[in-house]
């Protein structure tokens, strides 16, 4: 197993994960990342400063990714935990924690004080990861990330 950055050659692969993770849940409509623009164009998107995205991987092949991103909100340098999704038969062998790790590893790395998250409120095994990994709850969100669907918020300091 590894974990690296997305490459463009990704693309295609992380895009039809994250559509079949979405569809999964029910969240293949609008209010959720189902609609994002950058869903073709990973690797794009996230080449930016204060971006990044990295892939989870097994014997070439990818098993679901997540990034973050800057967010703007009312606090200062907050990023946002964006599009992490795991295949289903990938999940519960410690591959989401994993990711988690490198991500806020990478988040302080870039100055981010805090890193953000929406949710949904099916998605129990998230949730209990995100929990696990520090997240600590929301009872509103703390800006406006283009996901007016997510029923969950959570939110855990860098530093």
């Amino acid at each position: 197993m590894n974990i690296r950055p997305i490459t463009t050659a990704d693309n295609g692969e992380i895009a039809k994960i994250i559509r079949e993770v979405l569809t999964e849940f029910g969240a293949n409509k609008p209010g959720f990342a189902w609609q994002d623009p950058e869903l073709d164009f990973m690797a794009e998107a996230y080449y930016k400063r204060g971006r990044a995205y990295w892939v989870v991987e097994s014997g070439g092949r990818i098993l679901g990714g997540g990034g973050i991103a800057e967010f703007n909100c009312q606090e200062p340098k907050v990023c946002e935990l964006q599009k992490m999704y795991l295949l289903s038969e990938t999940r519960g062998l410690g591959l989401g924690a994993k990711l988690i790790d490198k991500l806020v590893i990478v988040a302080g790395e870039m100055g981010y004080r805090s890193c953000y998250l929406e949710t949904l409120s099916s998605m129990s095994g998230a949730i209990a990861l995100y929990k696990k990994k520090g997240f600590m709850r929301l009872q509103l969100p703390m800006g406006d990330s283009g996901h007016s669907a997510c029923d969950e918020w959570y939110s855990k300091r860098l530093c």
